[in-house]
């Protein structure tokens, strides 16, 4: 019964279609439920600080509940998705409802989308690596799984990682560099992989054109099935999600540095390269995306079976809360810059 505890991942696509089936403060029911009653309740639940025994780990690597409860947000998404593109496309709103209803697909998106593509996009098959890339396209941000899975991994917690946020650097200029770096670093990582095969730009192969052909079509279809009006807010919803996963790259690796070893190198990537948060809501609703510090160590590492470490540094509040206390850089900065390890910080 336990396994069944990552039910309550839906939770968010339940809050968001109260906030698509709702006018006026209703609007905001997924915004109110991520960042004031998800921040309460890991508040009054606390941390969990334990990990799967040997015994539980053989277990629940060989469940596939775990994998199915992942599939399951495809419908959801795109279900829920498509019933909000129909109320824009048939309801008339005002301004503040459009705020709250945007806000609301965003963090759908960037919870039960992003994040699960995040998940699957590290798996082996091609059928679960194919829903990765499917969950990426309304988010807009297709050409993250290339990025994220050759480049960011690799170059975690050093200047060159676009998603890595500088010692004190603001979310807001984060969210330029992050977004722009990371861009132009997936079309690079393209090349080389394209390069390492001796096939061209124009190749059946290169997937930054694919993404590009994808991601209009998917617009196309929605102006065709839909409206101008859900065409454009298709694109809102798609850079709310984005910069949400924005704001989780800024939490997750603010101010952590690889040394660089005497050959010049950096060091392998530790546990103590990445922020961690044990706060227990937040990790069952990310699907223990939380557990970073043991995602960066082990990438291929199945959700379920993720572990936490003594020696990661760890946020003082939970990933909802933390996004919060970011998007206001002085208070971010006097929370998070003492707990910064010293011998990470710029010298100057």
């Amino acid at each position: 019964m336990k396994d069944l505890k990552y039910l309550f991942a839906y939770t968010i696509p339940l809050a968001s279609y109260v906030s698509f089936s709702s006018s006026g403060l209703g609007s905001f029911a997924a915004v109110i439920y991520a960042f004031v009653v998800i921040p309460f309740f890991d508040m009054i639940f606390g941390q969990n600080h334990t990990n799967p025994s040997d015994t539980q780990q053989k277990s629940k690597a060989i469940n596939k509940l775990f994998d199915w409860m992942l599939y399951l947000n495809l419908p959801i998404v795109f279900g829920l998705l498509s019933y909000c593109f129909f109320q824009v496309s048939t309801k008339s709103y005002t301004t503040l409802e459009w705020v709250g209803l945007s806000l609301s697909a965003g963090i759908l998106l960037a919870t039960n989308a992003i994040n699960v593509a995040h998940e699957l996009g590290h798996r082996k098959s091609f059928f679960e690596r194919s829903l990765s890339k499917i969950l990426y396209i309304p988010c807009l941000y297709m050409h993250f799984y290339i990025e994220h899975n050759f480049g960011h991994h690799m170059k975690v917690a050093t200047p060159e990682d676009g998603a890595t946020a500088k010692y004190n650097q603001s979310v807001y200029s984060f969210w330029i560099r992050s977004v722009s770096k990371q861009y132009a670093d997936a079309w690079k990582k393209q090349m080389e992989l394209l390069s390492t095969k001796n096939r061209s730009f124009l190749s059946f192969y290169n997937d930054m054109l694919w993404y590009h052909l994808i991601q209009p079509l998917y617009l196309l279809v929605v102006l065709v099935l839909f409206s101008k009006t859900a065409t454009l807010f298709a694109i809102l919803a798609g850079v709310i999600s984005f910069l949400f996963l924005e704001c989780i790259n800024y939490i997750e690796h603010y101010g952590l540095l690889r040394s660089k070893t005497t050959s010049g190198r950096y060091e392998r990537v530790q546990t103590h390269h990445s922020w961690n948060s044990n706060h227990n809501i937040g990790r069952i609703v990310l699907y223990e995306l939380t557990r970073h510090s043991d995602h960066h160590f082990k990438s291929a590492k199945k959700y379920q079976l993720l572990e936490t470490h003594k020696e990661s540094p760890h946020l003082p509040v939970g990933y909802p809360a933390s996004i919060l206390l970011s998007l206001v850089p002085p208070m971010w900065f006097f929370v998070m810059n003492p707990r910064v390890p010293k011998e990470m910080k710029p010298s100057v």
